[in-house]
């Protein structure tokens, strides 16, 4: 490592973004297009948040490259284009808040029907409100699959609506179930929340088996990615009618038009905008001012999920 570190990051005003580069980091902004010329000296790199191939194929020109932060907690999309010498970060923590009250609106949108009412108001509607009688979150259960920091930012939200928590992970520790016991726990969970990561193993883990394990009138809420669900078996249970789902994420995405997936009963579908709210901007700078101040100090880097750590 030299005397000063260049690093390319994602923002066109990167110092006024930071609030500020700290010492021993010299920045220019790369996300995607035309690239500066420092290219074989950047040793740190932030790649765009939601960029394309360009962003990521382009390490491989970087002989110097030593870490990449991404602004995802996914890191699964870049592993594989990244040399063994290259620490890999994830910002595990930067999306909690914003995910964790993407699932809460998700759930009450539809409990409570939250669409109907779009749909009718675009019509100039006013239905009779007694007709039908929504769901409450109050004196439910909801489990969450992939109980992790999003896991329990999502239960400090949920413990002002009255609802039972269940928590599921990989592995048993204290008050979260292993895997193992998903399916004694399906059948009890009002509301399933996904928020496990995209490995080999979760790969379409939520398949017809998990599907008809659920409750009749249950709600699959995946904030996660798209791939852990079976899309098809899911069209299938939907189509019965037996069961309800809420998605920031699909499998295929985006999800094309004329996917069964669009007109399938009792769906919801947000078009994977998890982490985009106001909570973002000001966490990813702070977590990325923080790495690079560490970097730059010789201290160990935070979120390491591949590569040699540092």
């Amino acid at each position: 490592m030299g005397d000063v570190v260049k690093a390319w990051l994602p923002w066109e005003d990167p110092e006024a973004f930071l609030g500020g580069v700290p010492a021993g980091i010299e920045v220019e902004w790369f996300a995607g297009g035309e690239r500066p010329k420092s290219l074989e000296q950047v040793e740190f790199y932030v790649p765009s948040y939601m960029g394309g191939g360009d962003v990521f194929d382009v390490v491989r020109e970087m002989p110097s490259l030593k870490v990449v932060q991404l602004q995802t907690a996914g890191f699964e999309h870049v592993q594989s284009r990244l040399a063994d010498d290259v620490t890999l970060c994830n910002a595990r923590g930067v999306h909690d808040a914003s995910t964790a009250e993407l699932a809460v609106g998700l759930i009450i949108a539809s409990f409570r029907n939250l669409p109907r009412a779009v749909r009718d108001q675009e019509r100039q509607v006013w239905p009779n409100s007694y007709d039908q009688v929504d769901d409450s979150l109050a004196d439910r259960t909801v489990l969450i699959l992939g109980y992790g920091a999003i896991g329990e930012a999502l239960e400090r939200r949920l413990s002002g609506f009255e609802c039972d928590v269940i928590r599921v992970a990989r592995r048993e520790r204290d008050g979260v179930h292993p895997l193992t016991e998903l399916p004694e726990l399906l059948p009890r969970a009002d509301v399933v929340v996904l928020l496990t990561p995209a490995t080999p193993e979760t790969t379409r883990m939520v398949d017809a088996t998990f599907l008809k394990r659920m409750k009749d009138g249950a709600l699959l809420v995946n904030v996660a990615r798209g791939v852990v669900v079976d899309t098809d078996a899911l069209v299938a249970e939907l189509g019965t009618g037996r069961i309800r789902a809420a998605l920031d994420v699909t499998d295929p995405e985006p999800l094309p038009a004329g996917h069964p997936l669009w007109s399938a009963p009792n769906v919801l579908i947000n078009p994977h905008r998890g982490g985009a709210s106001t909570a973002f901007a000001p966490r990813v700078a702070r977590l990325v001012r923080a790495q690079m101040e560490r970097y730059a100090s010789g201290e160990p880097l935070i979120n390491v999920v591949g590569g040699p750590p540092r």
